[in-house]
């Protein structure tokens, strides 16, 4: 889905500063996706670059929260490696890691847990909710939102050998009946 992005400019609060011509050149180029897009759900994967940069957080919230104001249904999904890393460092804590997957034990998990919907989740709801939306973090827990089963890791160079990498699962299925709910009450799931 190619979404034009709002700028954010310290320097003006406002869009008063876009000449008017360019204004409607943007809504020209817009109208077709909203048209296209609008009471549609919009899965926004949120990580990177963008999740450490504040002037690139404003712009997100922003612009998640225009896709809602003009009929779209973004859902924001995010990642947090980075910020697991660090917090498990400073617990003493070594991330291992199997062919690209975290290897992820008991201690790990809560780890995990606490940073991605403690931290980077209400963060990221702060941001939507400062920026004029009404956003609501969510886990796979919530609402039996997520099933899961164990992962098991084939090993890349040995098929017939298998990698345990712990409390790591495979999505058998998914029940949205949660984030549609929020949804239709104009909340933007995190």
């Amino acid at each position: 889905l190619p979404i034009l992005t709002a700028s954010h400019h310290p320097q003006s609060d406002s869009v008063a500063n876009i000449a008017p011509r360019d204004k409607a050149e943007i809504l020209a180029q817009a109208l077709p996706y909203i048209r296209k897009f609008h009471g549609k759900t919009i899965v926004i994967k949120y990580g990177g670059n963008a999740m450490t940069d504040p002037e690139l957080q404003a712009d997100f919230a922003e612009d998640v929260v225009l896709l809602k104001l003009v009929g779209l249904n973004p859902v924001v999904v995010h990642g947090g490696g980075p910020q697991i890393d660090s917090a498990l460092n400073k617990i003493g804590k070594k991330g291992q890691f199997i062919q690209g997957m975290r290897v992820t034990d008991e201690e790990t998990m809560e780890v995990v847990e606490w940073v991605l919907a403690g931290e980077v989740q209400q963060d990221i709801v702060g941001l939507i909710n400062a920026a004029g939306g009404k956003a609501v973090g969510l886990t796979g827990r919530d609402g039996g939102l997520i099933r899961a089963r164990k992962l098991r890791l084939q090993d890349i160079h040995d098929p017939s050998k298998e990698h345990d990498v712990g409390q790591v699962g495979e999505i058998e299925s998914i029940d949205p009946s949660v984030v549609k709910a929020l949804q239709d009450d104009q909340f933007i799931p995190v």
